[in-house]
């Protein structure tokens, strides 16, 4: 997605979680944005006016320019509120969210706030028994009903010593949340959408399994890009080491089993299924309970049998209107292979790539693919993941508009 030219106002609230605020604006700016800064003066105390200023390449508003003789013919509140296209507030205080709920423009971020008419994001961040309180949790909603995304903190040992829920969310779930919000493409609202992502581990032994080199990537592009669309989505993922994206019910599986059952228990909700993972196609035909030892053995004779096909069971059970996407990962007669398992698994939609082809295949972040449906012609792109991911998507759109 691209965020070019995307203006958000960017509010910072003295929680000791500002220090992360340079990261977040550094990292809004590098995607393209323009970020203007409201830093409370207590949040002054957490993060300096100057590196804020550096990064964003803009002034820092701060509450001596609220009413001064300098900036007050400016209304800052007003042509603040008037550019952005959002307003985002991480950290958020309790006493922000207080502010917010009750309309207290006693300060520039209130009367920000009271003047805002544009997508209001806040990560609230505070000690784990400030965000329990019910005054707390009431602000929230109220802030929830009127419009505004609270998002709930991250658990973890907070900065006062306390271990519990009132943690800042990491960098990469606040950029997710701001994607979607600046998303202005919503083609896919009001559809549930479930998509496998991933390798499969089938253990020989406690130890050992036979796997592939899939890192998820696609899979997890294709979530997050859908969610940012207004989907409703559901991600099956295989072991990875990627990080779980913001706002996406995520099912944890292990083995080709686990995915068939977990595919199974969401197929009969989903309006479309994109089967990205790289699921084996075979597993030992019987698990050795202990560690397998070398014992002075020259080889190893490994039975194998076949795992069930999660693809051809959602294609044997799809219902009308249902879309169903499936990738093909070949290394010779690639579309040839694409168009035939699109046919034999009764699929809608097939992507296929060549895992050899330079820039394609596993563990990178870029894909060569092209894009198979019933009824049209090969569509073929090469890009970054998300890109693919939107082009996927774009697809499924259509179909979907269709029905």
């Amino acid at each position: 997605m691209c965020l070019r030219h995307k203006k958000i106002l960017f509010g910072i609230s003295g929680g000791i979680a500002a220090y992360k605020a340079p990261d977040l604006l550094h990292g809004w700016v590098k995607m393209g944005c323009e970020v203007e800064t409201i830093l409370t003066e207590s949040a002054e105390a957490f993060v300096s006016p100057m590196v804020l200023s550096t990064l964003s390449k803009r002034r820092v508003w701060r509450e001596r320019d609220f009413m001064s003789p300098e900036h007050g013919w400016r209304i800052p509140h007003i042509s603040l509120t008037d550019w952005a296209d959002l307003f985002v507030i991480a950290p958020c205080t309790g006493s922000v969210l207080r502010m917010a709920a009750e309309g207290d423009s006693s300060t520039l971020l209130g009367a920000s706030l009271l003047a805002n008419d544009k997508p209001l994001l806040l990560f609230p961040a505070m000690n784990c028994k400030m965000l329990a309180n019910e005054a707390t949790r009431g602000h929230m909603r109220t802030l929830t009903e009127r419009g505004a995304v609270v998002v709930d903190p991250d658990s973890g040992m907070l900065a006062c010593g306390y271990e519990g829920k009132g943690r800042l969310p990491a960098g990469e779930a606040i950029n997710d949340y701001v994607k979607m919000m600046l998303c202005a493409q919503k083609d896919l609202s009001g559809l549930r959408l479930a998509v496998t992502a991933g390798p499969t581990h089938e253990y020989i032994d406690p130890v050992r399994y036979i796997s592939n080199p899939s890192s998820g990537k696609m899979g997890y592009a294709i979530a997050r890009a859908a969610w940012q669309r207004g989907a409703e989505v559901t991600l099956i993922t295989g072991p990875t080491s990627l990080t779980r994206p913001a706002g996406i019910k995520v099912v944890e599986t292990v083995s080709a089993d686990d995915m068939y059952e977990a595919c199974m228990e969401v197929s009969d909700e989903a309006d479309v299924i994109v089967k990205a993972a790289a699921v084996g196609d075979y597993r030992a035909a019987s698990r050795a309970g202990q560690k397998i030892k070398r014992g002075g053995a020259q080889g190893l004779t490994l039975e194998l049998t076949q795992n069930r096909d999660i693809a051809a069971a959602l294609g044997q059970k799809k219902r009308p209107g249902q879309i169903l996407v499936g990738f093909a990962a070949e290394t010779q007669n690639v579309l040839q292979n694409a168009q035939k398992k699109m046919a034999e698994k009764n699929l809608d939609i097939i992507v296929s790539n060549d895992v050899l082809a330079q820039g394609a295949g596993f563990a990178v972040d870029t894909n060569v693919i092209t894009i198979l449906e019933r009824g049209a012609e090969p569509a073929r792109f090469s890009g970054t993941k998300e890109e693919a991911a939107d082009r996927l998507l774009d697809a499924v759109a259509a179909r979907t508009a269709k029905l």
